[in-house]
C-alpha cells in the first residue's frame, strides 16, 4: 500500500509506517502526478482535494487532519466510492487556548484588574465555539453564542433540546470580546462568506476587540483595511487571512496581533489530529487500533508551576502566557514579511512548517500552596493540572 502524505503532518511513521509506504509531499504544490499510484491521501488545509486532484488514481481513502473541510470536495469523493474522514475537534482545545491567551492580553493592554468582567461574543458554536463558551462561562465572563444554523436546527426540532440561548450577529458584534469559529461556506441559508464586511465591520467600537481564527474569508479583508485605518478603529488580531498565503502586508501592520494560521499548532492538537485518521484508516482496513496519541507525547519543557498565598488574580494570566503567548509569533510573522509576494508567501508558509513545539496548559502543573479554592476551580476549568 502506498500512502501519499503531506510533510507536515506529524508522527506519519509512528502511526502509518505499519499500513505500507509513506511518500512525503508537500501539501501546497500536491499535484495529480504524485497520486496517481496511491492508495491513501492525507492531506491538510492547504491541499484542494477534488477532481482535478485524484481523477484517474487509485486513491481510495483521503484523510484531512484538520477539523475544516472546505478544501475537500466531498460530494465528488463520495460519486467515487471513495472513503473520507477529516478530524473535527481535534484541535478545539488549542485554538480555544490561542483566543483565552490573546484576551488576557487585551485585559492587560486596556489595564483591566478581572479579565472576566467582559461579554464575550462567540460567532460559531461548534466544537472550537461550544469549548470556548464552556470555559469563558466557567471562568465567570459573559458569553453570547451566535449560530443560526444551530438555532434554525433546534428550531426545526433536526438538533436534540438543549438550553442553549443563541443570539442574533448584531447582538454578538456589541460584546467588548468577538471571536470567529464558523466554517467557511458560500451557500444555503447562512453563508459566511464575507460574513463581517464593511457594513458590520462599521459598528465595532475601538474599545472592541475582534479575534479571527476560524476562517480567513469570513472577513473581508479589503473592507477591513479600510476601518482599520479610521481613528476610531476596534482592536483586531487575525489567525486566519484571505489568499494565504499571499496574506496582505498592510493589513498586518494594521492589526494589533497577526499571527501564521497556528491558533490550532499545539502539540497536542496536531498529534489528535493525526491519530483521527489514523483510527478511521484502520477501521476501514478492518485492522485493530492499536495506537493512541498518549504514547507519543513527550514531556514538556516547562512541567510545574508553583504559586503561594500571595498570588493575585494575575496568576491565571501567568500561567497561560507561559504556555503561549501569541506575541511570539506576531513578532516572527512581522520578521517574514520581507521581500516580494512570493518570498513572503513562502515566508508564512515556512513558518508553519517549522513551528515550534507548543503545549497546551494540560501538559503544566499547577502547584498553590494556601491559594484559594475558586482560584483552583479557575485553573482546572482552563484545564491544568492542579495540586493544592
Amino acid at each position: 500500500m502506498l500512502i501519499v502524505a503531506d510533510e507536515n503532518i506529524p508522527l506519519l511513521d509512528s502511526f502509518f509506517s505499519d499500513f505500507g509506504d509513506i511518500r512525503r509531499v508537500s501539501g501546497r504544490e500536491l499535484s495529480p502526478d504524485q497520486v496517481r499510484d496511491a492508495d491513501v491521501l492525507l492531506v491538510r488545509s492547504v491541499t484542494r482535494v477534488n477532481r482535478d486532484l485524484l481523477e484517474g488514481s487509485r486513491v481510495r481513502f483521503v484523510g484531512t487532519t484538520t477539523i475544516g473541510t472546505d478544501h475537500v470536495d466531498r460530494f465528488w469523493l463520495e460519486s467515487q466510492d471513495i472513503h473520507f474522514c477529516a478530524a473535527p475537534g481535534c484541535n478545539a482545545n488549542s485554538v480555544v487556548e490561542y483566543v483565552l491567551a490573546v484576551a488576557s492580553l487585551h485585559a492587560s493592554r486596556r489595564g483591566l484588574s478581572n479579565w472576566a468582567r467582559q461579554s464575550v461574543g462567540i460567532v460559531g458554536a461548534g466544537n472550537v465555539g461550544g469549548l470556548l463558551a464552556q470555559r469563558l462561562e466557567r471562568l465567570g465572563f459573559t458569553v453570547v453564542l451566535c449560530d443560526p444554523p444551530r438555532q434554525q436546527a433546534q428550531f426545526d426540532g433536526l438538533d436534540e433540546p438543549s438550553a442553549t440561548e443563541f443570539s442574533s450577529l448584531e447582538q454578538a458584534l456589541e460584546c467588548d470580546l468577538v471571536t470567529l469559529h464558523t466554517p467557511l461556506t458560500r451557500d444555503g441559508e447562512h453563508p459566511t462568506y464575507h460574513l463581517l464586511g464593511a457594513q458590520e465591520l462599521a459598528t465595532l467600537r475601538s474599545d472592541q476587540l475582534l479575534i479571527n481564527s476560524g476562517r480567513g474569508e469570513v472577513i473581508d479583508n479589503a473592507a477591513l483595511l479600510a476601518r482599520l485605518q479610521q481613528p476610531d478603529a476596534p482592536t483586531v488580531v487575525l489567525d486566519v487571512w484571505e489568499n494565504e498565503p499571499k496574506i496582505d502586508p498592510q493589513l498586518l501592520q494594521q492589526v494589533w496581533l497577526g499571527t501564521p494560521h497556528i491558533a490550532g499548532y499545539s502539540l497536542e492538537g496536531k498529534v489528535h489530529g493525526t491519530e483521527t485518521i489514523y483510527r478511521a484508516l484502520s477501521r476501514f482496513l478492518g485492522l485493530p487500533v492499536r495506537k493512541q496519541a498518549g504514547q507519543y507525547l513527550p514531556q514538556p519543557p516547562l512541567s510545574k508551576l508553583a504559586f503561594t498565598s500571595s498570588a493575585g488574580d494575575d496568576a491565571i494570566q501567568l500561567a497561560l502566557h507561559n504556555c503561549y503567548d501569541p506575541r511570539r509569533d506576531d513578532a516572527r510573522l512581522r520578521l517574514s514579511m520581507a521581500g516580494d509576494e512570493q518570498q513572503r508567501a513562502q515566508a508564512f508558509d515556512r513558518l508553519r512548517k517549522e513551528y515550534p513545539v507548543r503545549r497546551e496548559c494540560s501538559s503544566l502543573k499547577i502547584q498553590l500552596k494556601g491559594s484559594s479554592k475558586s482560584m483552583g476551580e479557575q485553573f482546572r476549568s482552563l484545564g491544568f493540572k492542579v495540586n493544592i
